[in-house]
């Protein structure tokens, strides 16, 4: 997006290159990454990043601040799901944008989705070094928000995740670890914070007390850095030894009802010139005629599951009138292709991703590029120059 480092960029790749960063990103990870990693990085605009991350905080804000959001999404948190204790603001947060052309000719972001659960902290500054040592990129190109370099960095994500325990009684809790994509950030995340991370299955639990095995022996859970999908955890039945209702003597880093409250679900509760229009199906009375217009999206999935982009009229008629409450009906962005590639003009999802400490601070970003209708790296895997990517930051 910046054309002059745009243009050095293309003249200067070479294959050879992109195969340095591959083997780069799973060194540095101590595990091969499964999914699809871009030829390039994107390089971003300071405005359009500090546009992007002050948007996203005024949306956390609005929903977290929001006495009134509070009381109406109580309904989005499912019963069996409902953890005492709740924060009184999500430790992590992130906001997904996509780029459209304004009437002034520039990029503005729009959103995309919000999610109040922790994505890959200890992942994408690894994977940005590896972009920067595999391309010789400028060493003062940063690639993180808020003025953190990264010691900063690395020490607010150590005390988001760790609080004041010790790391042998904190665990990243997942549902079958080393099955999943993201497996490289929880070893990552093993190593800078020095905590053990635990299939949710395999916890036991003892009265209040939750417990993990390592080496013989039986130790106490007081911190959870929880990574568990409930929507996987529903999908594969998974069997646990406790409640997520149960009173127990954790804390959680952050709380997993903010999965829920800060969802797709607070889209239509949200009121930003960035927030495209969105209303429960349920609560839309006649089909618009031109649904190829807008965006189909269940509530609580997963990584692009059941979204339908230009659903037609029996996709919505399929869908039982006491289940439409659990849809959202999105208008439909016409994203910008604005990163221009060897492989033609390609789109970037942003996500802008947030610890919430003392304050509200961006810290850095993920991106996702792609040329389909999906930006998803599973959506683009047949394709080059897409997928997996990370954010560099100058003045235009």
């Amino acid at each position: 997006m910046i054309p002059r480092l745009r243009e050095v960029f293309n003249a200067r790749y070479t294959p050879e290159k992109y195969r340095r960063l591959l083997q780069s990103v799973d060194e540095r990870c101590g595990t091969h990454i499964e999914f699809r990693i871009s030829e390039t990085p994107c390089f971003i605009p300071r405005a359009l990043a500090e546009e992007m991350a002050s948007t996203g905080a005024d949306l956390i804000r609005q929903l977290a601040e929001s006495p009134g959001y509070r009381t109406a999404s109580e309904v989005s948190i499912p019963p069996e799901y409902d953890v005492p204790g709740e924060s009184e603001r999500p430790l992590f947060a992130s906001v997904d944008f996509g780029l459209v052309r304004g009437s002034d000719g520039g990029l503005h972001p729009k959103l995309v989705e919000i999610q109040g659960f922790p994505s890959l902290y200890a992942f994408q500054p690894e994977f940005s070094e590896a972009y920067r040592q595999a391309y010789a990129l400028d060493p003062t190109l940063p690639f993180l928000l808020s003025g953190l370099d990264c010691d900063a960095y690395h020490a607010l994500l150590r005390r988001a995740i760790l609080g004041n325990e010790n790391p042998e009684n904190v665990v990243l809790l997942e549902l079958k670890p080393l099955e999943q994509k993201t497996r490289a950030d929880f070893l990552l995340t093993e190593k800078l914070c020095g905590i053990r991370t635990v299939c949710i299955t395999e916890v036991e639990k003892d009265g209040r007390q939750l417990y993990y095995r390592e080496g013989g022996r039986r130790i106490p859970i007081r911190r959870i850095y929880n990574r568990a999908i409930v929507d996987e955890l529903k999908r594969t039945g998974a069997k646990l030894a406790f409640s997520f209702r149960d009173t127990l003597d954790v804390e959680w880093a952050g709380h997993p009802n903010w999965f829920f409250r800060m969802s797709k679900f607070s889209i239509p509760h949200l009121r930003h010139r960035a927030v495209p229009r969105t209303r429960f199906l349920d609560r839309v009375e006649q089909w618009p005629e031109d649904l190829e217009n807008y965006v189909l999206k269940p509530l609580y999935s997963f990584a692009g599951l059941g979204v339908k982009v230009g659903p037609e009229r029996a996709d919505l008629d399929s869908i039982p009138p006491e289940k439409r409450g659990e849809y959202i009906l999105q208008e439909r962005m016409r994203f910008e292709s604005a990163v221009l590639t060897p492989h033609g003009p390609t789109q970037a999802e942003i996500r802008v991703m947030y610890i919430w400490l003392e304050k509200l601070t961006p810290c850095t970003c993920i991106v996702r590029m792609g040329r389909g209708k999906m930006m998803g790296v599973d959506h683009n895997r047949d394709l080059e120059w897409v997928g997996a990517s990370a954010a560099f930051f100058r003045a235009a």
